[in-house]
């Protein structure tokens, strides 16, 4: 039964989690193996492409944008301004398959052109009025000295590093070679200061060590200021993420809404509906009896009439599964005491709301505490379950808890899954914590709107 919990919830075998059996692990600390790593490797490499990349980006922005708006007075200076916006826009995409390359930056392209006219003149204006356009040339000036600058403190720390950690090794050349005591610190006419002696050779090599260690750090830190730049400046804004996101989100009301009326007539096709018909059928061999054999004809219209009242029970479980009556009348609080004394456990319900949230948000909260009491019933093999719903300013917030035995996993194909992208659709959050053994506690956030009958 745990097994069938844990693949309901949709647990996977290879989870990513410490402890997993697809973990790697290293005998050797991060720090130690930092300089040896292959990220710390592409890191630095995306460094040193940066300042001649950096040098070429700010010299073509410039250089374009100085000639379009000279050219401005005439109408030359708009074509070559869109071109330098436009070559912008192609630098933009090669740095993005750059950082996406040695970064590991995980970013979607920005927007792409509108043009509402067809011909140069509608190009031209597309790339005028985009904001990825400006952005890709602010990003073309401003990497130019952030470039120079990660530059310079990144190969001065390597080469500083290992030349200092490795100077033991090639102490020899200098009294060999060059007839010097060692690597000179420091001299003049009357003196000079030599590494000459296995003391200052030994703290020469620590302190190269400590620069070894250091220096992939540092350069990942300047990296991120450029995970930063390009995210910021070369990926979508926020307004073309936000609308990619709400027709995502329509995409998946609209294919609930189609899945619900699927199920409602499917529903009243296999359940009342096929009832009703054998009803028919069964009052009309009634109404020929009745004359011939009435204590026959009796007990058919006897069954018959039970078989009304299954119809009546099934029509009701419908219009409670749409949208239960007890909840419009009478408030999330009496009906999720309903659905928790349909549970197989012991439910505990506290509503603490000072008012109640506008309909379309206490049904979708209704329906998400239902299912997840469905859940606990098939699968969880719990003892008790309890049901908490507040409200944190603009949230409101749902919890289910139960004491099974755990594995719950809102991974791709499960129920938990379904569930999220439903709450995803209204700007909601669902976080599921279950390890294994349990307990499991699953969380959810909802937009707190009003109900307009209330205000």
């Amino acid at each position: 039964m745990a097994t069938e919990y844990g693949q309901s919830y949709g647990l996977g075998s290879g989870s990513g989690f410490p402890g997993d059996t697809g973990t790697r692990r290293h005998r050797l600390p991060a720090g130690l193996r930092a300089p040896f790593e292959a990220r710390s490797l592409r890191e630095f490499g995306y460094v040193l492409l940066g300042l001649p990349i950096g040098v070429l980006l700010f010299t073509f922005a410039v250089t374009m944008v100085s000639l379009g708006a000279g050219l401005l007075v005439t109408f030359l200076g708009v074509p070559v301004l869109a071109a330098a916006l436009a070559g912008c826009r192609g630098f933009g995409a090669m740095e993005r398959v750059r950082a996406r390359a040695l970064l590991g930056l995980r970013m979607s392209d920005p927007e792409p052109l509108r043009m509402k006219k067809q011909g140069a003149m509608g190009w031209m204006g597309a790339v005028l009025k985009s904001g990825a356009s400006w952005r890709s040339l602010l990003y073309a000036i401003v990497q130019f000295p952030w470039s120079v600058f990660s530059f310079a403190v990144s190969v001065t720390f390597w080469v500083t590093g290992w030349a200092m950690l490795t100077y033991p090794l090639w102490f020899w050349v200098f009294p060999m070679y060059t007839g010097q005591d060692g690597l000179q610190l420091y001299g003049d006419e009357t003196h000079g200061i030599y590494l000459d002696n296995p003391f200052e050779i030994t703290v020469t090599a620590l302190i190269g060590l400590l620069f070894t260690l250091v220096t992939p750090w540092l350069v990942r830190a300047l990296t991120t200021v450029d995970r930063v730049m390009v995210h910021g400046l070369l990926g979508p804004s926020r307004l073309a993420t936000r609308v990619v996101e709400l027709e995502s989100d329509r995409g998946v009301v609209v294919d609930t809404a189609a899945a619900d009326l699927r199920r409602i007539e499917r529903d009243l096709h296999d359940g009342a509906q096929a009832r009703l018909v054998n009803l028919a059928m069964d009052l009309g061999l009634a109404k020929e009896k009745l004359k011939e054999d009435p204590r026959a004809a009796a007990v058919m219209v006897d069954e018959a009439h039970g078989e009304v009242k299954t119809a009546l029970q099934e029509l009701r479980d419908l219009a409670r599964g749409i949208h239960p009556a007890v909840l419009t009348d009478r408030g999330l609080d009496a009906a999720l005491s309903a659905v928790a004394s349909r549970c197989t456990v012991p439910v505990r319900v506290e509503v603490d709301l000072a008012e109640r949230p506008a309909s379309a948000i206490e049904g979708i909260a209704y329906f998400t505490v239902s299912e997840l009491l469905q859940n606990i019933s098939k699968h969880a093999r719990a003892t008790w379950a309890a049901v908490e719903v507040w409200r944190v300013e603009n949230r409101l917030m749902l919890q289910v808890v139960d004491n099974g035995v755990g594995g719950a996993n809102a991974s791709a194909g499960s129920g938990l899954a379904g569930l999220a992208e439903r709450l995803d659709a209204v700007d909601g959050i669902l976080v599921v914590d279950s390890p294994a053994g349990g307990p499991t506690r699953i969380t959810a956030e909802l937009p707190w709107r009003s109900d307009p009958a209330t205000v």
